[in-house]
């Protein structure tokens, strides 16, 4: 896959996800546009010296202020991959207002408000774009959200917008798909589930390989896809 030349945001790119995204990015030529929320994630990212990833922080990516900031003042945009989200875990009886709140915010409203400033900033190139958001398996198989509900729910919304805002733009050549993830292999799962099959889990890498196809100029038809990437899991 080429993405030589062409300019593509990742927001989320300082997580382990993002490493990945944004790593495979770059090796094909793509330069990467990578928003942080907090200036340690920004000094441990591995690529924040390559010559083809600019960081911008701090953002608020669930201000719309912030989102349009960015995207104004990007060269003409071919992608906008969006991996930034959070998660809850626990019954929603002993869950706290907040956190209801945080878990729409920066799962759905993160999400939303990129892929609007992300369709503006491809109308002013007028040659199409991609969008990529980041589901759950959850999103998909509900009764997976059990003990994690409104994480669930956060979720099947992301999903729901990626394949309504799909038909929305398909006529534009926009390309708006999905991936839902299960657990990952990512340091912080290892430690978090110490017990658990690593085997059975999709690596970074291979989740990263699926979004970097949904976000290429190789994916000339898939469209409104919200794609299982669970490995064995």
């Amino acid at each position: 896959m080429d993405f030589s030349g062409r300019h593509v945001v990742v927001t989320g790119g300082t997580g382990a996800l993002g490493v990945g995204v944004v790593t495979a990015l770059v090796e094909a030529g793509a330069v990467c546009h990578v928003p942080y929320t907090r200036e340690s994630a920004a000094e441990a990212f591995p690529l924040r010296d390559h010559e083809r990833v600019i960081l911008y922080g701090e953002l608020n990516l669930g201000e719309s202020e912030d989102v349009e900031d960015l995207y104004e003042r990007l060269p003409p945009l071919w992608a906008s991959i969006h991996l930034a989200g959070g998660f809850a875990y626990g019954p929603l009886r002993d869950l706290d207002e907040d956190v209801l709140h945080h878990q729409v915010g920066v799962n759905l409203i993160t999400c939303a408000l990129c892929c609007q400033a992300a369709l503006r900033a491809f109308s002013r190139g007028r040659n199409g774009g991609r969008i990529v958001n980041v589901a759950a398996r959850p999103a998909l198989e509900w009764r997976t959200g059990a003990g994690m509900a409104i994480y669930a729910a956060a979720k099947a919304a992301v999903a729901a917008l990626t394949v309504a805002l799909a038909e929305e733009v398909a006529k534009e050549g926009v390309l708006v798909n999905a991936v839902a993830p299960s657990i990952m292999d990512t340091p912080a799962n290892r430690q978090d589930m110490p017990k658990a099959d690593l085997s059975a889990w999709p690596k970074v890498e291979e989740v990263a390989a699926t979004i970097l196809f949904l976000a290429s100029p190789e994916n000339r038809v898939t469209r409104g896809a919200v794609v299982p990437v669970y490995g064995k899991a």
